[in-house]
């Protein structure tokens, strides 16, 4: 992620006169031993030839490669590094074996390691931030999309991640499917084995020929070395340059039916309403069938969403809607195929036709999803999103049927086009409909081995509340090194109202941009430093300006991991009235400021790690103070505690307001599959007070006991009173037929 580009939200844009100091003191020439590998990186893509094997023959998954079967493995040992020094051969050799048999795709992996007591390895649960270990990933590709696919990630203590890989830009590791690995500490490295069954994923059974990379992070050295993509302006989620591993055939899905069935006995203690409280048993399931190997059809009856983790708590001082990203696997499953507008919408929802979060979820209140049913994959040369939930009534809401399609078909080898419907309104309040077409385009060998890339879409919503309008842009991005730049247009109806949809902004017209130049450095304590400048200018459908920022920045990575940012910001606007919290009026007008930001981050592999970020000073015409904290204690491989702290004193000549929004987040990681996690968020302004403790326990693949005890209540610093208390258990299994 480029910390110092607007649109990615994590840490704005920086001061450009700090780094020139540092610069002079940085720069040094690439060492004499250290010598590019003969390769023309700009065209290389590597081909393996996967090796079958009979399922008699298959190797125990246990982290020990003696097994005999690997003799006979499709074996790739060239790996380059990504980074420190891009194309250069590894400072540690990794050996990777590949088989497959009829059910499953296996991997062996040697890590070896010349200082391995030095191996970083605390991150024990799964799905949990092992990005902060040492790692081993492994992408799939299996429909040779080169835009989406599957991560398989595993760190030295067998601790696992998977995520789904969309359009190349984002990763969602929220998504889960049933696979094995194992790993051993070994002395001279570490070693892993995998296992994936191909009835976890979607293929086409006529493609013998499948997208493939690999990549090891060597954690104390921030050393990230892969099999292809060997190109500093291709991001480590981007697959478009990826290897191709050939031979793939005759494998088999069964009657490719999972069925999830879940039963969860569940406690209730309305303290405010005592006719709601009470005992319940609620039984759920949902059923994945494999239309084709690549299309899947789901049945979901009484979705359960108790093992969703709590949101993070946000107070918000604009006066536009807070987004909370997806985290139910319902609706995360092959969430790729209902992807629209490419990187636009991605880097900022406003405007984004489809939102599966506003399902199951009425002003804040959750109701029960009766009935759903979801196709997503591939057919042919389309990709399929549909879905069609009925939801139950509640929270004043009657029930509704809500529904969408998105197809799209690749286009100019790295590209595609697509369209967009969807029908309904989660509130009841209205009929709603939306209808859109995108492009997106994508390049990643232009221009003597850049990046490019563009999308546009055009949608139009129509609404019996709010009438017909409609929402258009485009971007065009140039994500490379040592240059980077990007702009992105965004016109939003007065009326635009996608009901199914996000919506923050509308009536208006957008220009954002951004350029920035990164050096790199050899034997050096800077990885690199950057500069750039950015703009984002915001107009009403009558061209007035309503919002015109300017930002500087500057910022610096070292080799050791730590982060550091300056940066400077001119912000102009011209609002309407509307209200901080405390009701804390800030008055129609026109205003101006300047804001001054620093961000330090501490590399993710100590023991102690931690962000610090503050901001200041002016805010309409007054002042603000903001600061965010979070620290990370990893002592072993067993505690993980997060706390995290948001601090903004903002002083207008209408009052004054100080907000305090925490949390914290303790894990207890006994293996793998066995967990207990804990987590507390807290705001003053609402004093609302959430908690939430879950046990989970895969006691074997598919299998799992999850018990969650949570509360809901008001706490003013003195008085504690609940809302609603709340405990469940959860067993649930996956047949696989």
């Amino acid at each position: 992620m480029r910390y110092g580009d607007i649109e990615s939200g994590s840490a704005r844009s920086v001061l450009l006169a700090c780094t020139v100091a540092t610069l002079a003191i940085a720069w040094a020439p690439p060492s004499e031993a250290e010598t590019l590998a003969q390769r023309d990186f700009h065209n290389y893509q590597p081909i393996a030839d996967a090796v079958r094997i009979e399922t008699s023959e298959a190797p125990a998954i246990d982290g020990d490669l003696s097994d005999s079967i690997w003799k006979r493995a499709a074996v790739i040992d060239e790996f380059y590094q990504l980074e420190p020094h891009e194309g250069r051969r590894p400072s540690e050799r990794t050996v990777v074996r590949i088989l497959y048999d009829e059910d499953n795709l296996y991997f062996a992996i040697m890590c070896y390691d010349d200082e391995p007591d030095r191996i970083t390895a605390r991150i024990k649960a799964r799905d949990g931030n092992i990005d902060n270990d040492d790692i081993v990933r492994i992408y799939v590709d299996p429909d040779l999309t080169r835009r989406n696919g599957y991560i398989f990630e595993v760190n030295p203590l067998g601790a696992r991640v998977d995520a789904l890989l969309q359009n190349n830009a984002v990763s969602l590791p929220e998504w889960n499917t049933l696979w094995t690995a194992k790993a051993r500490r070994l002395p001279d490295g570490w070693s892993v084995e995998v296992a994936i069954p191909f009835r976890s994923i979607s293929y086409d059974p006529k493609r013998t020929a499948w997208g493939f990379d690999f990549l090891r992070l060597v954690r104390r050295k921030n050393e990230k070395i892969r099999w292809s993509s060997i190109n500093k302006n291709v991001d480590t989620i981007d697959i478009s340059r990826a290897g191709t591993l050939n031979g793939i055939s005759d494998i088999r899905q069964g009657l490719g039916l999972d069925l999830q069935a879940y039963a969860a006995l569940r406690y209730t203690r309305d303290w405010d309403n005592a006719e709601g409280s009470g005992l319940s048993l609620r039984p759920s399931a949902n059923a994945y069938y494999k239309i084709t190997p690549s299309l899947t059809g789901t049945l979901t009856y009484n979705t359960d969403f108790s093992d969703a983790p709590l949101d993070k708590r946000q107070v918000d001082i604009t006066r536009f809607s807070l987004f909370y990203p997806e985290r139910r696997d319902f609706f995360l499953q092959d969430a790729p195929s209902f992807e629209f507008g490419g990187n636009n919408m991605q880097n900022d929802p406003n405007a984004r036709p489809f939102f599966s979060r506003n399902i199951g979820i009425v002003n804040g209140n959750a109701v029960n999803i009766l009935l759903g049913g979801k196709v997503s994959g591939e057919y042919g040369v389309l990709d399929i999103g549909a879905l069609s939930v009925r939801t139950a009534g509640g929270a004043g809401v009657p029930g509704q049927l809500l529904s969408v399609l998105r197809l799209s078909t690749n286009v100019l080898e790295d590209s595609k086009f697509g369209v967009i419907v969807t029908h309904g309104d989660p509130t009841g309040a209205t009929q709603n409909s939306v209808a859109g077409a995108d492009f997106q385009f994508h390049d990643a060998n232009i221009f003597d081995g850049n990046t490019l890339e563009g999308d546009a879409f055009y949608e139009r919503s129509s609404s019996s509340a709010a009438g017909q309008d409609d929402a258009f842009g485009f971007m065009v991005d140039f994500p490379n090194e040592p240059w980077d730049a990007s702009f992105r247009f965004k016109n939003v109806g007065q009326n635009f109202s996608p009901a199914l949809g996000f919506a923050s902004r509308p009536g208006i017209r957008e220009y954002i941009g951004h350029v920035l130049r990164r050096d790199r450095y050899s034997d050096s304590i800077l990885r690199w430093s950057e500069a750039g400048v950015a703009w984002d200018v915001v107009t009403g459908l009558d061209n007035e300006i309503q919002t015109r920022v300017a930002r500087a920045w500057t910022a610096a990575y070292t080799n050791r991991g730590d982060y550091f940012l300056l940066e400077t910001w001119n912000d102009r606007e011209n609002t309407p009235m509307f209200t901080l919290p405390h009701n804390i009026a800030v008055p129609a007008g026109q205003y101006e400021w300047q804001v001054f930001h620093g961000r330090i981050e501490t590399a993710l592999d100590r023991s102690i790690s931690g962000i610090f970020d503050v901001e200041c000073c002016g805010f309409y015409g007054g002042r603000l103070l903001q600061t965010d904290s979070e620290i990370n204690f990893q002592p072993n491989e067993t505690v993980t505690l997060t706390a995290t702290h948001t601090m903004q004193i903002i002083d207008l000549p209408t009052g004054h307001v100080a907000i305090h929004a925490g949390s914290l987040d303790f894990a207890l990681n006994f293996t793998p599959d066995m967990q207990v996690r804990t987590q507390v968020e807290y705001d003053n302004i609402s004093r609302d007070l959430e908690f939430s403790v879950r046990y989970r326990w895969e006691f074997a693949p598919g299998s799992e006991l999850l018990v969650v005890a949570g509360d809901d209540a008001n706490f003013n610093g003195r008085l504690f009173a609940s809302h609603v208390s709340g405990l469940s258990v959860r067993l649930g299994h996956t047949f696989r037929l």
